[in-house]
């Protein structure tokens, strides 16, 4: 089943790539090049978490400590460089990041099954909402707080992943109202978690929280909707007793 699982990660990376290309070919060759970057680092990135997943989730519960970590320090960091200038806002912030990081961590506890289901239809929503959203997106949803959103990118990846998670339902024992009420969570929370992150951005004026990751920035640019996501399976599952 895990094998399976892989292969249809790995035709999704394919029709990915395929419209990243679409959207590239045309593009001056360095921003072109950035981007394929970006989906190169992306791609390693979803193998190192998919198997930790699936070969010792231990090791993925390490991650999730990684990854707020030194989300914690980039937040610290914007903070300090703007001269400590929105101390309540970043209170009020670090309030919200630390209940997410709760969830998160909650999430990395559970059975390894329902981790790799929520992360698929995560990276699934992640990536085509990005690809339909430059493909086909034209009205910008919160162009003052990040301006890549768009209404197709938000419609066009949360149809795919959500359609992509009855390919999955196999991958744990629930019933169907379940696995659907997990990936419907799943794609609003990773898209609030993404513009959550954005805002916070936005208040200290930077693009990104550091360039840690080539073609991405920082931690938090790239795991913010796993947080947001990986919050709301955790406390669903232990909080709500969903």
């Amino acid at each position: 089943m895990i094998q399976t699982i892989y292969y249809i990660i790995l035709i999704y990376f394919l029709l990915g790539g395929i419209g990243f290309y679409i959207i590239n070919r045309k593009k001056d060759s360095k921003i072109a090049q950035k981007s394929y970057t970006k989906f190169g680092v992306y791609f390693i990135i979803i193998n190192i978490l998919f198997f930790s997943i699936v070969i010792n989730p231990l090791v993925f519960r390490y991650l999730t400590l990684l990854i707020i970590g030194v989300g914690l320090v980039e937040m610290f960091r914007l903070f300090q460089k703007s001269g400590y200038l929105n101390k309540g806002f970043y209170l009020l912030s670090l309030i919200v990041y630390g209940t997410l990081s709760t969830g998160f961590l909650l999430f990395g506890t559970l059975q390894k099954e329902l981790i790799l289901f929520s992360f698929i239809v995560l990276s699934i929503f992640d990536s085509f909402s990005q690809i339909t959203g430059q493909l086909f997106g034209r009205k910008k949803l919160f162009p003052k707080i990040s301006p890549n959103k768009t209404l197709g990118g938000l419609i066009g990846g949360g149809l795919i992943a959500f359609t992509s998670s009855f390919l999955l339902r196999n991958l744990f024992s629930e019933p169907n109202l379940k696995t659907i009420t997990i990936s419907l969570g799943v794609v609003f929370f990773a898209f609030t978690g993404d513009l959550a992150a954005s805002f916070y951005k936005r208040k200290f004026y930077v693009k990104d929280y550091s360039n840690l990751i080539p073609g991405h920035g920082g931690f938090l640019d790239r795991f913010d909707s796993l947080i947001a996501a990986g919050a709301w399976v955790g406390f669903s599952m232990y909080v709500l007793n969903f």
